[in-house]
């Protein structure tokens, strides 16, 4: 399960950066044996030619998502309430250790992402109440799906793309925090979009579990569905 996690991480980073843009399995503590998936490396607004690294490590609560979305099924209001609590208390668990094992500034930033491989996975996080917003102010740990995290990696480059050239580095790390607080903004913005997606396909396909068909292809292949690489239009970002 964190396998498939693992690959379909590293198959968009392939597709949005370059390789020389990111490192696979790194320790970003010293005296550490825990070693990151992957970092992306973000120029150093303190040294020229340096780097800082973000930290991404996927996670695939698997077994916790399947008892929710059979809770769902079978209508039983006390087991979805139970399978949606210790879905929950698996992500928080996550997102702390990730926290503690991968946050080191000055090495990386003061913040990490957790992705997560399914879109329908990563709505039914957004859906639980202040769950997204709490970890991410207590834990320092931004949670994705694979369309949130592309469109992010696009943006991100394209922001330091564009102020790297007039050799604006503190301007750019200012577009780095934009992104990372608008980051819930447009996965909101993509779950409710899966949302209407779902509910269409459950009035052709009845007791269908949600985005099954997805699910099963995503397992399958290991690959990422296709993603939107451009967010919606963020005058702030563009002005940030």
């Amino acid at each position: 399960r964190s396998v498939l996690g693992e690959i379909q991480l590293e198959n968009i980073l392939e597709q949005m950066l370059s390789s020389e843009q990111y490192e696979k399995n790194v320790r970003v503590k010293e005296n550490s044996k825990e070693n990151v998936e992957f970092c992306i490396k973000l120029p150093s607004k303190q040294e020229e030619g340096k780097f800082v690294l973000l930290p991404i490590d996927s996670k695939f609560p698997l077994a916790d998502y399947q008892s929710l979305l059979e809770a769902q099924e079978s209508g039983d209001v006390h087991q979805m309430a139970q399978a949606g609590k210790n879905l929950e208390n698996r992500v928080k668990q996550e997102a702390k250790k990730i926290s503690e094992k991968y946050i080191s500034p000055p090495k990386t930033t003061d913040f990490a992402i957790l992705f997560l491989p399914l879109e329908g996975l990563y709505a039914e996080i957004l859906r639980r109440p202040g769950l997204w917003e709490s970890i991410q102010r207590k834990d320092r740990v931004s949670i994705v799906g694979p369309a949130t995290l592309s469109a992010f990696l696009n943006s991100l480059q394209m922001g330091f793309r564009t102020l790297a050239i007039e050799k604006h580095t503190h301007e750019a790390w200012e577009w780095l925090s934009i992104l990372k607080n608008d980051l819930y903004r447009f996965g909101d913005y993509l779950a409710k979009a899966q949302r209407k997606i779902e509910e269409a396909g459950k009035t052709h396909r009845p007791g269908e579990p949600a985005n099954g068909n997805h699910e099963k292809e995503t397992e399958q292949s290991g690959k990422p569905a296709p993603t939107q690489k451009h967010p919606p239009d963020s005058g702030r970002s563009r002005n940030g």
